[in-house]
C-alpha cells in the first residue's frame, strides 16, 4: 500500500537529487482534492525523460528498483511500499510534457497542466491539474475507481466530464 507517508518519502528524496516530479493518478486526484479519498496501490509521476539516472540513484536507498522500462512512455519502480509509476516526458520550448507512446503516438501535457499543487499529508506538492487530469482518463475503459475520481475531481473544480464518465 503507497501510504501519504511513502508519497513524501519519495518526493523528498527525489527534491534531494534535483529531480521535479508531478503527482499524476490516484494520489494526484487526492491531492487537488485536499485529502485521501482511498487507497493507493501506487504512486504516478510524471518526470522528466532525462532526469531517469538521478530518480533511479535517489529511489534505491529507499529499496526501490526498476521492474518495467517501457522507456520512452513509462518507467515502473517497485519498493517496500508498493510501485511507482513514472510518466516520462521531453519538456518543449513551451514548456509542454511531451510523452511518446508505445505506438509512436505523443500526448503533450500543456504547460498550464504543472502549475497547480495539491496537498498530502499536510504537505503541499506539484501536482497535473485537474483538467490534464481528466484528459489523461481518456482513451480506456475506466474503472469505477476511475470514474469516482474523475466524479470528484469534476464536481471540485466545475469540470463538465467527458461523455464516457457521465454516461453509467
Amino acid at each position: 500500500m503507497m501510504t501519504s507517508d511513502a508519497v513524501l518519502r519519495l518526493f523528498d528524496a527525489l527534491r534531494e537529487s534535483g529531480v521535479e516530479a508531478w503527482l499524476d493518478g490516484g494520489w494526484g486526484v487526492d491531492a487537488l482534492l485536499g485529502e485521501q479519498t482511498r487507497d493507493h496501490d501506487d504512486l504516478d509521476l510524471v518526470v522528466e525523460l532525462g532526469r531517469v539516472p538521478e530518480i533511479e540513484k535517489a529511489l534505491s536507498p529507499l529499496g526501490y528498483g526498476i521492474t518495467e522500462d517501457e522507456r520512452p512512455t513509462r518507467i515502473v519502480f517497485r519498493g517496500p511500499e508498493g510501485s511507482v509509476d513514472l510518466h516520462t516526458v521531453v519538456f518543449d520550448e513551451g514548456g509542454g510534457g511531451v510523452q511518446t507512446l508505445q505506438s509512436g503516438a505523443t500526448y503533450r501535457y500543456p504547460p498550464e497542466g504543472f502549475n497547480e499543487t495539491g496537498m498530502v499529508g499536510g504537505r503541499s506538492l506539484p501536482c497535473l491539474s485537474a483538467r490534464v487530469q481528466i484528459e489523461c482518463h481518456m482513451g480506456y475503459e475506466p474503472t469505477p475507481k476511475d470514474r469516482e475520481d474523475m466524479r470528484l475531481l469534476s464536481e471540485k473544480f466545475g469540470l463538465r466530464l467527458p461523455r464516457v464518465y457521465r454516461d453509467h
